[in-house]
């Protein structure tokens, strides 16, 4: 399939965009307006953008079908300022109650059952359920066009962090397992970042790694090892030293699988890379 965005009913084109572009975290935002009536909404456009300073920016989106704005757009722009609250998945009901378009007025904190925190450094509240919350100042509201389904870039400046204690491990680091963060996908669909839906991937650092282009051509051409197994191997800095091969291949596991032929090494060391033994893995393969 292929889509020009401008050939597409808006309506279309943003199923397709919010399927693809997924899971996206959500900023659960919590403004005031200027009478001092607090609005609480959730938006999956949202991420962090700077470390320093601190930027985290979301968009409230005109509406598709009459072109009207939300409530938390026109709240920042008579105060800037907000708490972006991070939802788990022991609140994403409630917050997706939240989401419910009541009449301006409404306090989403009462309608969908959270209780409000007062902020230390800015005007609107916080979630108290919320593993963690940033109390923000608004640096800058960017429009993105003036029709439906155009975004609005509100640029926050983190002045304050709450974090709880619950989710921090014994490092004092969050640790996502606790944490148990939701993300939004496409229609209906959430994701849940919990149990063996969070996996690492050793990241190159200091360390460069020796690349895709390097592994010989009868390991790339593999009917065994996945991508994500050459990706790993590639990632590797150098490849073992030779006497370490020869003494890795005196184990009798090793033998058992190179009496099997190719693939039964492959297989081998594709167990060894998913438990994360990959120099051992290219011990196995060279």
């Amino acid at each position: 399939m292929i889509i020009e965005p401008k050939l597409l009913p808006v309506p279309k084109l943003q199923g397709y965009l919010q399927g693809a572009v997924a899971p996206r975290p959500i900023a659960f935002v919590s403004s005031m307006d200027k009478a001092g009536q607090v609005n609480l909404s959730p938006f999956s456009f949202f991420n962090m953008f700077s470390m320093n300073p601190p930027i985290l920016v979301f968009s409230p989106s005109r509406r598709v079908r009459d072109n009207s704005t939300k409530h938390t757009l026109q709240n920042v722009l008579e105060v800037p300022e907000v708490v972006i609250n991070i939802v788990s998945y022991s609140m994403v009901e409630q917050a997706s109650l939240a989401s419910c378009e009541f009449p301006k007025g409404t306090n989403e904190f009462l309608k969908a059952g959270f209780t409000a925190i007062d902020s230390q450094m800015v005007k609107p509240p916080r979630v108290a359920e919320s593993p963690v919350s940033f109390e923000c100042k608004v640096n800058q509201v960017i429009p993105l066009g003036k029709e439906g389904g155009a975004g609005n870039l509100v640029v926050c400046e983190v002045l304050l962090m709450h974090i709880r204690d619950e989710v921090l491990d014994e490092q004092g680091k969050i640790d996502p397992q606790k944490l148990d963060a939701v993300a939004r996908m496409g229609q209906d669909y959430y994701c849940r970042a919990q149990g063996p839906n969070i996996f690492v991937v050793p990241k190159p650092n200091e360390k460069i790694g020796m690349g895709y282009d390097q592994i010989p051509e009868k390991i790339r051409n593999s009917r065994i090892l996945t991508g994500n197994d050459l990706g790993r191997l590639g990632n590797l800095e150098k490849l073992p030293e030779r006497r370490a091969i020869e003494e890795f291949q005196k184990q009798d596991e090793w033998k058992a699988a190179a009496r099997g032929g190719m693939d039964d090494l492959h297989r081998l060391a594709h167990h060894y890379l998913k438990i994360g033994r990959v120099e051992d893995a290219w011990k196995i393969l060279l």
